[in-house]
């Protein structure tokens, strides 16, 4: 079991264990873990390793893939949200963190470097020539949001006189010349992974890239899926995503030290010496960069 630790970010993460075993991280009566495969033998048995040393929940029966999907998202965002704030020393700002309901669709065009999509939404919706030969694929709704809010000169000017009505006025910085909330980072949250749902994670990766106007947010993945293989088909690479996150790697490591499968251990030490996978307890930190 995850004990309590002296460090903020370890007492965090414990806590992020017992809610994600009230209902998330459980086992139903066929004794297979949630976000096992319950097809795949080498699946199930590693996740069970990992669940003997996070705790677990029990139930019944398996909720179904979208309801495990929107609780996993809720408590990994209910993590973020009780670190993040405590490094503003490191990452000053005002920072907030929507709810579901307001970053859809509407709201996605109010930040900072995908206002511009606004104009190009209206007009697709007056002509379904423009529809049918652009789509929405610029539409993007990430599962969790890390907004922060443009300071005011009198901010800016808090220390010396950094900024006038003549110099920087173009920059995308200044909430008194009409600043929009910046779009800092962008977090999907998959409780386990299929290659339907690793193309979907990079589709809205490339969606982020290609369409903003300034800087690229944070684009990164939080996952609980067992098998290296699985990970790998969506860690592995560079250009799209930051970085995956597992919810447990220190006890997925764990778990693979003993397997009869080195290709598996051999792979995930691939990712991480590669630095495209890294613990959950990594991302706030990440985020501050």
């Amino acid at each position: 079991m995850i004990e309590q630790a002296g460090s903020a970010l370890a007492k965090a993460r414990a806590d992020f264990f017992v809610a994600l075993n009230k209902d998330v991280h459980v086992r139903d009566v066929s004794g297979a873990m949630s976000n096992s495969d319950s097809n795949n033998e080498t699946s199930k048995a590693i996740a069970d390793l990992i669940a003997q040393q996070t705790g677990f929940g029990k139930c019944k029966k398996r909720p179904d893939g979208q309801t495990l999907g929107d609780l996993f998202e809720g408590h990994v965002s209910r993590f973020i949200e009780s670190v993040f704030p405590k490094l503003r020393h490191l990452r000053p700002g005002t920072w907030r963190f929507p709810a579901p309901g307001n970053r859809k669709s509407a709201g996605f065009f109010e930040f900072e470097q995908y206002a511009h999509l606004k104009e190009l939404n209206e007009l697709v919706k007056t002509s379904r020539r423009i529809q049918a030969s652009l789509g929405n694929d610029y539409v993007i709704a990430p599962d969790i949001v890390v907004v922060r809010d443009p300071p005011t000169d009198a901010e800016i000017n808090a220390h010396e006189m950094i900024v006038d009505a003549t110099t920087g006025a173009l920059a995308s910085l200044r909430a008194d010349l009409g600043a929009k909330p910046f779009f800092h980072a962008s977090i999907s949250c998959k409780w386990t992974l299929r290659s339907d749902r690793a193309q979907n994670a990079r589709s809205e990766a490339l969606n982020l890239i290609r369409n903003r106007k300034g800087r690229a947010p944070h684009i990164a993945v939080v996952t609980a899926e067992p098998l290296p293989s699985r990970i790998a088909s969506l860690a592995l690479g560079t250009g799209d995503l930051d970085c995956v996150y597992h919810f447990a790697l220190p006890e997925l490591r764990s778990a693979l030290s003993g397997h009869t499968r080195g290709d598996s251990k051999e792979l995930l030490e691939i990712m991480i010496e590669g630095k495209r996978l890294k613990d959950i307890s990594d991302l706030p930190l990440d985020l501050a960069v």
